[in-house]
């Protein structure tokens, strides 16, 4: 485990967590992921957050799932497990569990019924934050992250800032006022570059799979005022996320197939794997338009 919050920032893949065809952990390809992404130089892994399927996998599976993919990081990089579940108390029992493991810190959504209910939240969020003493980074309720909720987590202990998946700017910004110090992490491809404005520290998403340097690369020459080499990049990866959206996950099973031999699986049910209307040339052919909006 990492004792400094320095390594909380830039970018971080939403790592697939990789299947087999009876739907179990494919290790053999969870393995070449691990690689290539070190090979990527990402900043960091978050493991089974929506990308990874956590939720649908069993409690077992996903405390097997962090223990195997934080032995292969072997400290190369620092880890974020996503611990969120069904109840309150599976997610204290996961966050117990990264601990164990060696995660570098620990993320939760907030509770899946009652979602907009700020004390509900904090009492989830409370419990976990209190679980194991690592870095918690829990997401935005609604919109409750721009008051209640903010001030209320501030007063918890080992919480050092947040996952925002808004889309929101002004959220975003409006946290990034309130919780002066907090590491924020946008968790939106979308905003990569545009949620940095607006004080992230990083970047959390399921493209960085695939094109990790590039994205990290593209973010940070950004921040170095390379904004119309960003604003370009950008535009490419919006239009690209528009078009494959109603089959998101086929298309990226076939483009990590394609660009890096690694087969992520079909998507767990009740989760959809439906089929896409793009030949592999085409597949290819998207993705080396976006690596190429970088240059």
């Amino acid at each position: 485990m990492n004792n400094t919050t320095d390594v909380f920032k830039g970018l971080w893949p939403a790592m697939f967590t990789p299947v087999n065809a009876k739907g179990d952990i494919s290790i053999p390809d969870l393995e070449k992921l691990v690689e290539l992404l070190v090979k990527e130089d990402v900043d960091g892994l978050y493991l089974l957050g929506s990308t990874g399927q956590g939720f649908l996998f069993s409690e077992k599976q996903r405390m097997e799932i962090t223990s195997i993919a934080i032995d292969m990081v072997q400290k190369r990089l620092p880890v974020i497990v996503q611990v969120g579940a069904m109840n309150t108390e599976e997610s204290v029992r996961l966050a117990k569990q990264a601990y164990a493991a060696g995660a570098d810190a620990i993320s939760s959504v907030g509770p899946i019924y009652y979602s907009g209910s700020v004390e509900m939240g904090f009492q989830h969020y409370r419990r976990i934050a209190e679980a194991a003493d690592l870095p918690f980074f829990p997401y935005q309720i609604g919109q409750s992250t721009s008051g209640e909720l903010v001030a209320k987590l501030m007063k918890l202990p080992n919480i050092i800032g947040m996952k925002m998946t808004t889309l929101n700017l002004l959220e975003i910004s409006s946290v990034h006022q309130k919780a002066e110090g907090w590491k924020l992490f946008s968790g939106a491809d979308e905003l990569l570059c545009h949620a940095a404005l607006c004080g992230t520290a990083g970047a959390i998403g399921t493209t960085y799979n695939l094109l990790g340097s590039t994205c990290k690369s593209v973010r940070q020459r950004f921040l170095d005022g390379e904004v119309k080499m960003a604003g370009e990049f950008m535009l490419q990866l919006q239009q690209l996320i528009e078009q494959v959206m109603p089959c998101i996950w086929t298309f990226f099973r076939k483009a990590m197939q394609l660009k890096h031999g690694i087969d992520i699986g079909l998507a767990k049910a009740p989760l959809l794997s439906p089929d896409m209307p793009w030949t592999d040339e085409e597949v290819l052919a998207m993705v080396n338009r976006l690596e190429r909006a970088a240059v």
